[in-house]
């Protein structure tokens, strides 16, 4: 059996995910998250993989570190949005998305925005 380096292990996780395959993906960044959980790179695909695998606790923690360690980072808040409405938390959801919103032109984003906010009431 061949012993992936670090990189490709990351990008065979990547790729996974962009095959829908979140489980395949957790399993092959579990030594990555244990030996550079800190990274934010290793932490974002691990939330990424979370959510798509409906893990939204994990994905939630994941992502909170994420915005707190970089608050300028869109898609992690426009993830972390995300998250919370799947949770039933649409009033914790927006401003992140909002927030996600302002930062980029993204449509999804500001799609996000406007479903909530219809939630809501609002």
């Amino acid at each position: 059996m061949t012993h992936l380096t670090e990189i490709e292990r990351f990008r065979f996780a990547e790729r996974l995910l962009g095959q829908r395959d979140a489980l395949g993906a957790l399993y092959m960044l579990e030594p990555l998250l244990t030996e550079h959980g800190d990274d934010p790179g290793v932490r974002l695909l691990a939330a990424r993989a979370y959510y798509h695998s409906a893990q939204l606790a994990k994905a939630r923690e994941a992502l909170l570190a994420l915005v707190d360690g970089d608050p300028a980072d869109h898609y992690a808040r426009f993830l972390l949005g995300r998250t919370l409405e799947r949770t039933s938390r649409p009033a914790d959801a927006l401003p992140h998305l909002r927030m996600a919103a302002a930062m980029a032109a993204e449509p999804d984003y500001t799609e996000s925005v406007a479903r909530v906010e219809r939630k809501l009431g609002g």
